[in-house]
């Protein structure tokens, strides 16, 4: 919005402006013109008023000397005023421009200012953005939503959704909405229930994602479905997770397998990248790793590629040597592996003291390690197994002097979390990665099962609905617990800078198979059939082999903003109790409301009995 009406003053003006605080340049010199906004700051130099003005476009230099009859009214306003002010616009005067602003060539000189409203003091400052404890940003959220950089943030989040909006609709999908009443059903966390008025006993659910819908838009002929969905989810909130809702770019396509969704949304996902990026790289390809070596070269399935430590399987060369800890665990489990940890240029003692140090403060009993100098290896690990295997090590891991190796031993499926979170704090405290890029790679081949040690019982490791490498003879093939969790499943996630941006699955549409998956994991086919009715229903009649994924919108805006959490791109956010302190929420229901409901709040005494 440029020009809102009007070219100069008079009483064909807009009643409040003939041009944003973003629009004027030094092509307007001379113009009178019209501006309304909100005083960002007002500035005393020498008896001359500066006042900053500003709207939702950008930001305009408002001047006011004791000449010009505006200049009681400048003495009057203070910070978040709502102003109106005419003037003519003038170039600022030499060694006064501001190149970082893009009004920065001219000022207006005020001939009139009127209060459309005030602010009383602020409990969140507006102007330089100081850090605010976070529930007041959240209690005024309107006016943290005014400061600079969130409310670029934010609108940064809506151009986002209108390209991932464009690039959609170019690669011929169709927006679909889908129902917010829903069933409950398990997608690995907690629904939102909607007590029904009119079904006593009765819930409703809030989609957890739309992933049932969109399956059945596929068995009823649609082709490519996508939506800008609300998910809902009863989780605990995290940095990169918020309370209660999120939104995704949800995405299905029927008669597909998984390279065509890689072929297709691959370029889509890079694109958007590209075009937010601010010029920083974005990877050509996306590497596609197998999860079982995700796990083994990175200690997790959202390996941050920017950091360049990948970890190696070094058992061999502890087993039967005279460091005792490592050698009795090679010896007495079949399952222990040793795994290095190599750190280039972290060979000092002290980093490696550190290291070992903060080690302990994660549960650990230490760290150990070896570093390198003069050509041997130091440290308590090196002098036990003797030089021949440092250098055996040394040689597989190609380190050199001035480098360290850590090394952590067990079973990996114990401590493999761990050895991940060392190399990410390596990379970092030896500054390894290159920060100001963007990488992205295909985490690939899931486990379609996995063991809860809780329960003692298998359970689906990420979708259910996902269909096993093999089909319905892979399942039938599997007659024991390992067999199953040796079992892969055309499952994907897509991760960016070690953190998961989407997930999806070529989906189980076979209601045999999809019975038999449910029954490796506990659930009989007339649990299904109760649970997933529809979907199993929709199955008997023709479904087409589909599959899909969805890319988190949240925190896609989050990496390319580089904000620290989900709450710096997202409008009205809870905070980490999952309360809306702005408007008071969850807040409980009166009487009547909960008589016409059926229900009634039970409470701690009730509960604890």
């Amino acid at each position: 919005m440029a020009k809102v009406d009007g070219t100069g003053a008079g009483a064909d003006m807009h009643r409040y402006r003939s041009h944003t605080c973003e629009a004027l340049r030094a092509s307007d010199i001379g113009n009178e013109v019209r501006l309304s906004g909100w005083v960002h700051r007002v500035r005393d130099h020498g008896g001359v008023l500066f006042i900053d003005l500003r709207d939702h476009y950008g930001l305009t230099q408002v001047v006011a000397d004791p000449d010009s009859p505006a200049f009681k009214m400048a003495e009057q306003v203070r910070s978040e005023w709502v102003i109106k002010v005419d003037g003519k616009v003038r170039e600022r005067l030499e060694g006064t421009t501001n190149a970082e602003l893009a009004t920065g060539e001219i000022e207006i000189f005020a001939a009139q200012i009127e209060v459309l409203s005030k602010a009383e003091e602020l409990p969140v400052p507006v102007f330089g953005e100081p850090d605010y404890p976070e529930d007041m940003r959240l209690t005024y959220r309107f006016l943290d939503l005014r400061r600079e950089t969130l409310h670029a943030n934010i609108m940064k989040r809506m151009a986002v959704i209108r390209s991932m909006r464009r690039r959609m609709e170019d690669a011929d999908f169709s927006e679909f909405a889908t129902p917010i009443l829903t069933a409950s059903s398990p997608e690995g966390a907690r629904d939102f229930l909607v007590p029904s008025r009119l079904h006593e006993g009765k819930f409703y659910a809030l989609p957890q994602a739309p992933q049932i819908y969109k399956q059945l838009l596929m068995v009823s002929g649609f082709d490519k479905y996508f939506q800008i969905a609300p998910c809902f989810r009863d989780e605990d909130p995290r940095a990169d997770r918020l309370p209660g809702e999120f939104y995704q770019l949800d995405v299905e396509l029927s008669f597909v397998t998984q390279e065509d969704i890689f072929q297709t949304m691959e370029p889509i996902t890079r694109e958007i990248f590209a075009e937010f990026a601010d010029g920083k790289p974005v990877s050509e390809t996306f590497k596609r790793i197998p999860y079982d070596e995700a796990i083994a070269k990175y200690g997790t399935d959202k390996p941050d590629l920017r950091n360049p430590i990948e970890m190696q399987d070094v058992t061999e060369h502890f087993r039967g040597s005279d460091f005792k800890v490592f050698a009795g665990m090679i010896e007495k489990d079949p399952k222990v592996r040793v795994w290095a940890i190599p750190a280039p240029k972290g060979g000092s003692r002290a980093f490696c003291d550190r290291m070992d140090k903060w080690a302990r403060t994660e549960g650990q009993k230490g760290l150990g390690y070896i570093f390198f100098r003069d050509g041997e290896g130091a440290g308590p690990i090196g002098k036990n197994i003797g030089p021949e295997r440092v250098a055996a090590i040394r040689e597989q891991l190609g380190l050199n002097d001035g480098d360290a190796v850590f090394f952590a031993a067990g079973d990996p499926r114990n401590f493999h979390k761990f050895a991940g979170d060392a190399r990410d704090r390596a990379g970092r405290e030896l500054k390894l990665l290159d920060e100001d890029r963007f990488e992205l790679c295909w985490i690939v081949d899931f486990p379609m099962y996995e063991w809860n040690e809780d329960n003692k019982a298998i359970e689906f490791s990420h979708n259910p609905f996902s269909m096993p490498q093999g089909g319905l003879e892979a399942l039938d093939a599997a007659k024991s617990d390992d067999d199953l969790l040796a079992l892969k499943a055309w499952q994907y996630d897509l991760v960016c800078n070690g953190s998961e941006i989407a997930s999806g699955s070529i989906r189980n549409h076979l209601p045999e198979s999809m019975v038999k998956a449910f029954g490796h994991a506990g659930l009989d086919e007339e649990v299904v059939k109760e649970r997933f009715g529809g979907l199993y229903r929709a199955f008997q009649y023709g479904p087409p082999p589909h599959g899909g994924m969805a890319l988190g919108i949240d925190r896609i805006v989050m990496l390319l903003v580089n904000a620290a959490n989900l709450r710096e791109v997202s409008l009205f956010p809870m905070n980490q109790q999952a309360q809306d302190l702005l408007m008071n929420s969850p807040a409980e229901a009166s009487p009547s409301q909960l008589r016409e409901l059926s229900l009634r709040v039970v409470g701690e005494a009730a509960k604890k009995g």
